[in-house]
């Protein structure tokens, strides 16, 4: 059985927990406790040009590590909080700036997984969490996926069900989509208005996790198909994949992981649509992908 409470005595003690949400699994720590967010980096190998996300259990505990608070942050949050959407705004001094890579605004996400928000409650603190991965690598949706000694501590909450990082979108501003995740930008513009697209980032801090050109890979190279071009010669296998983005986003990772393990010498997987519904299925893909393998 999970122990939360050991879990959330870890925390306060500066250790760090790997712990589950409904998009990936999170390697936690206390996001006030600046020595702690160091370990953070320091375990995942993570450049701290790469701000982490930190996680809330109410609204009300998001608005006391926020600066401001606009229209469009209540909207968003009642829509979809506890949810896969993480918000940046402008940050409240106690926000560490280890923990923003630096920059004046904080991404913030009440994440919908009842053991995450238990072990908020339990710890009494935010915690701050990227992916409980190697940096670049594939995220984990399962326990299982946590490489070992990654985290003193790994919190079993089974399987993630969206399976993808979240949607991150600023709002310190004129709003402004960082990393497409499961909910369509039309969707989010339906109810704040106007969101413009994030382009690539320059040099220095990035204004969001997730904006590598080279992230989210498998060991085995991975190889996006695109207008029906054929796999490469060698070994290996052509993933089939759901037809609908949402199921599409909760298999990847896990068929990513599991066919990794395969010894092959690539991975193949057909583009899907250039469409809302997924672009954060396709932003995961084409980070993802490698150049080394040519298809057939």
């Amino acid at each position: 059985m999970p122990n939360v409470a050991h879990a959330a005595e870890l925390i306060r003690a500066g250790k760090l927990v790997a712990f589950p949400t409904e998009t990936v699994y999170g390697l936690g720590a206390n996001a006030l406790d600046p020595a702690a967010v160091e370990r953070i980096f320091a375990a995942k190998g993570r450049p701290k040009t790469s701000p982490l996300i930190v996680h809330v259990d109410s609204i009300e505990m998001a608005r006391g590590l926020a600066a401001a608070w606009p229209a469009a942050a209540e909207t968003l949050a009642r829509r979809y909080w506890p949810g896969p959407l993480t918000m940046v705004l402008p940050k409240r001094a106690e926000v560490p700036d280890i923990v923003t890579a630096g920059l004046p605004t904080v991404g913030l996400r009440m994440p919908a997984h009842p053991l995450a928000l238990e072990l908020i409650r339990a710890a009494g603190v935010p915690i701050a969490g990227p992916s409980a991965n190697r940096f670049t690598e594939l995220s984990p949706t399962a326990a299982s996926h946590v490489p070992e000694a990654l985290a003193d501590y790994v919190l079993d909450g089974g399987p993630a069900r969206v399976g993808i990082e979240s949607t991150v979108i600023s709002l310190a501003g004129q709003p402004m989509l960082l990393r497409p995740g499961v909910i369509p930008l039309p969707e989010l513009e339906a109810l704040i208005g106007p969101i413009r697209i994030a382009g690539a980032p320059g040099e220095g801090a990035h204004d969001s996790p997730g904006m590598h050109a080279r992230h989210y890979r498998p060991r085995t190279p991975l190889v996006l198909l695109r207008d029906g071009e054929a796999p490469p010669a060698g070994k290996g296998v052509k993933a089939e994949m759901p037809a609908d983005p949402r199921e599409y986003a909760a298999a990847l990772y896990e068929m990513l992981h599991r066919l990794d393990a395969e010894g092959l010498d690539w991975i193949a997987i057909d583009a899907p649509p250039d469409a809302p519904e997924w672009a954060g299925v396709l932003d995961r893909l084409r980070r993802a992908a490698s150049s080394s393998v040519t298809p057939g």
